[in-house]
């Protein structure tokens, strides 16, 4: 069957086969017009070396990643099964599982989970697997076929390939991933986006520093004024310099007075305070990276409005818009992939035992509770809360039919 005859049969209803996928689609107009207007090629994303700028060296990403990543991790669950709950409340190689795959969706945009099973085949462990180290091996048609696992320093053929379903049809691996237009297979982690803003934070921090190590500004200049003789030889020049660096430069000859031969003067210098302004510079690349991943920039302690009801408001926005929805793509995800063993159990946030939406939830129970054309089943409904007892029918005024 022909790539047109495959896509026409999958839209159709009923079709053969799926529509075929592909890795990594580019738009070939991208490349020209990306190089006809970049002025210098960027070096191309590396995970490893941007989560070790970002994570491992930048405060404000790092922060950014934990409070996000910790936020999900802590929300409290629903009720669900028992064993459902135990396998997704348990730690993943000591760490807890759904913290360290939100932070691998952050982070890379990709999350793995290898499910784990006993002799029977039914999972009692689920372990999050290292996402730069998982690779998509994609089957003829583009979709995935199997999963390799590669540890680093090692060839292609010591890689571990992982099936998506084993002999019995039983899932393998979920994999989980946050959206991205461009590639069938991986999803796009805010790591990318916030790649930038991290490089100039930390070029700003490294400036600064080499600022206090000079005295925060060009300490002045050695000029050399004598009328009737030459300037200074080349074995002069170095020697002075030398002399200047062992005796005048650093943070134990701060302030130490300079003895000046003849013919030399000190001219004082400053650099101007707007070039020595990397405040500022600095504060609108960390609001940068907090943008990135999703958190209000005065959680962060970045300069702004950080009153306390501002601080309230930040951490209501901070579970609406970000908490939640990575929870919810997490806990569905995992819902998903572990139907097959749990077909009627639901993975969800308990928005009850959230503290921050506590305030949300009273108004939301007290206009309920003032609704007095709703019977008691319709206000638990619409609460999200069972029937106390379905087998009893309740009148408007929820007294027992």
């Amino acid at each position: 069957m022909s790539f047109l005859q495959t896509v026409a049969s999958a839209f159709k209803g009923g079709g053969e086969a799926r529509v075929p996928l592909a890795r990594g689609f580019v738009s070939p107009w991208a490349q020209p017009f990306a190089a006809a207007s970049a002025p210098q090629p960027r070096a191309p994303f590396r995970y490893d070396r941007e989560v070790r700028d970002a994570f491992v060296e930048n405060p404000v990403a790092q922060r950014a990643v934990r409070i996000v990543a910790e936020g999900v991790g802590s929300a409290p669950l629903g009720p669900t099964d028992d064993d459902l709950g135990s396998l997704v409340s348990a730690t993943s190689a000591g760490q807890s599982l759904i913290e360290t795959l939100a932070a691998h969706l952050l982070l890379h945009g990709n999350g793995y989970v290898q499910v784990m099973k006993d002799g029977s085949g039914r999972p009692i462990e689920l372990f999050a697997l290292r996402p730069e180290r998982v690779s998509v091996v994609a089957g003829e048609d583009g979709w995935p076929a199997a999963y390799s696992y590669r540890l680093p320093g090692h060839g292609t053929d010591q890689a571990i390939s992982m099936a998506v379903e084993d002999e019995s049809g039983w899932p393998n691996i979920i994999h989980l991933k946050a959206f991205h237009p461009a590639d069938d297979h991986y999803g796009a982690g805010c790591l990318a986006a916030a790649s930038q803003a991290v490089a100039i934070h930390n070029a700003a921090s490294e400036w600064n520093r080499a600022l206090l190590a000079n005295a925060a500004r060009p300490s002045g200049a050695l000029v050399y004024d004598a009328k009737d003789a030459g300037g200074l030889t080349a074995d002069q020049f170095d020697r002075l310099k030398a002399e200047l660096a062992a005796a005048y430069q650093g943070q134990a000859n701060a302030g130490r007075p300079m003895l000046l031969e003849g013919g030399l003067t000190w001219q004082s210098m400053a650099l101007s305070p707007a070039d020595m302004d990397f405040a500022t510079l600095k504060a609108a690349a960390a609001r940068d990276i907090a943008l990135a991943f999703g958190v209000p920039p005065m959680l962060l302690g970045l300069p702004g409005d950080n009153t306390y009801a501002n601080y309230r408001e930040a951490n209501k926005a901070l579970w609406r818009l970000t908490l939640l929805p990575l929870a919810g793509k997490i806990l569905s995800g995992l819902g998903e992939g572990l139907a097959p063993w749990f077909p009627k159990a639901r993975l969800a946030v308990d928005l009850d035992r959230v503290t921050a939406l506590s305030e949300d939830r009273e108004r939301l129970w007290a206009q309920v509770s003032g609704a007095d054309f709703l019977t008691d089943a319709e206000k638990r409904r619409m609460l999200g809360l069972e029937d106390s007892d379905p087998a009893k029918p309740t009148d408007k005024k929820g007294d027992a039919a």
